[in-house]
């Protein structure tokens, strides 16, 4: 396959593996290739690496390694959370409370359980993207079962306040769960401190391989099985674990653990670079989500006039890869949810851009993308109809 030179700014969509997880997960490609469930020594290898993986994956969030449960993808775990919770509490109610701009993996499968007689109660956000504590405590009924607000929203970075959220969930003694596949391994994501029950994360988001994701469930927290089949995970999510990509994951959670901060620093200084020169250099443009509580590689902005699309085809003909928003959305070509929410009109929705940086980006990539970003708005400016009807 051809060498790809691009500068990749889709960090938040996924990230090149580190050399480091894909030499840990070779001999389990190559050699430690038994099912963990058998009982002979083939498996006993494998399940050593699965086991291995657990311990790493939990000390990343401080959590223990019996309260991992490994899925295949962020998306997994959210579905998990939300109907294994919800189902295995039911007899105490059927009352969940979530955001306006969490993630589709939260929002359709609330969408589902709504079909099967729960009720949803979506609360809005400012325009930064932030969650009022005080809107969460004002939703809570006395059939409340779930709370469910993501970490940081992966669109416009806005780092939420989970900790006094999760105070009003156990002031309450509802569960709590957070989506933090923007957040673990990019930023400090201790479940004990942030207070929460349960917690979905991905792999591939820190450097990781794809397919191997987990779920945090604190010991004594009620779920019911999202798989059913045999008894790999304790009986909670069946299937043949995907070891190499498990084992990928512990590692990927190792190196976050002890590079997290320098990482997190690097990508600070890159990513304020990157806005500075934007709003520099382009003009009638917004910078998207909280400047102050904001995810390390994140600028999310709008263009006026254009669509973001058109952004998105010029940069890749530069060899810049950006993205619209959220990959699991972006193929919809529908204007995203999270800009609706927090007060764009949809005309500027439209002109949306994410540029996620992560440890592999340079100075030099930055410089790239502000050199050839104004020229490229100007041109498409010049090119829309909107715009040609205010000059």
């Amino acid at each position: 396959m051809e060498n790809k030179n691009y500068i990749y700014l889709d960090n938040a969509s996924s990230t090149r593996i580190d050399d480091r997880v894909i030499e840990e997960m070779l001999p389990y490609i190559k050699d430690y290739y038994g099912n963990p469930s058998s009982v002979h020594q083939a498996g006993a290898d494998a399940r050593e690496g699965l086991e291995n993986a657990r311990i790493k994956v939990a000390d990343l969030i401080g959590a223990n390694p019996e309260e991992i449960y490994f899925t295949s993808c962020g998306t997994e775990s959210n579905n998990f959370a939300l109907t294994g919770i919800t189902e295995a509490n039911q007899n105490k109610g059927k009352h969940i409370i979530t955001s306006v701009i969490e993630h589709l993996s939260i929002l359709n499968p609330l969408k589902e359980l709504q079909r099967k007689g729960f009720e949803v109660t979506t609360v809005p956000v400012d325009k930064e993207g932030f969650v009022n504590p005080d809107d969460i405590k004002a939703a809570i009924r006395p059939d409340t079962i779930l709370i469910s607000i993501m970490h940081a929203n992966n669109e416009i970075g806005t780092i939420q306040k989970i900790r006094e959220i999760s105070k009003v969930a156990k002031e309450s003694e509802i569960i709590m769960h957070s989506d933090g596949v923007a957040t673990a391994g990019i930023i400090p994501s201790n479940v004990k401190e942030l207070g929460v029950d349960a917690f979905s994360f991905s792999s591939q988001q820190m450097y990781g391989p794809k397919g191997a994701a987990a779920l945090y469930i604190k010991k004594g927290t009620r779920i019911r099985p999202f798989i059913l089949g045999g008894v790999q995970e304790r009986g909670r999510r069946a299937g043949t674990e995907n070891i190499p990509g498990i084992v990928g994951f512990g590692k990927a959670c190792e190196i976050a653990k002890f590079e997290m901060e320098e990482n997190a620093k690097k990508s600070i200084k890159l990513r304020d670079k990157l806005i500075k020169g934007i709003m520099d250099n382009i003009k009638e443009v917004t910078l998207n989500g909280s400047m102050e509580s904001r995810l390390p590689g994140n600028v999310h902005v709008s263009f006026e006039y254009i669509e973001g699309e058109s952004i998105v085809l010029f940069l890749n003909m530069q060899g810049i890869t950006v993205a619209t928003g959220s990959s699991c959305a972006s193929q919809a070509l529908k204007v995203s949810h999270v800009c609706t929410s927090i007060g764009l009109s949809h005309a500027t929705a439209q002109g949306s851009i994410l540029f996620s940086i992560g440890k592999y980006n340079t100075d030099e990539d930055i410089e790239k993308v502000i050199e050839v970003l104004p020229p490229i708005i100007d041109k498409l400016r010049k090119m829309s109809p909107l715009y040609k009807g205010l000059i």
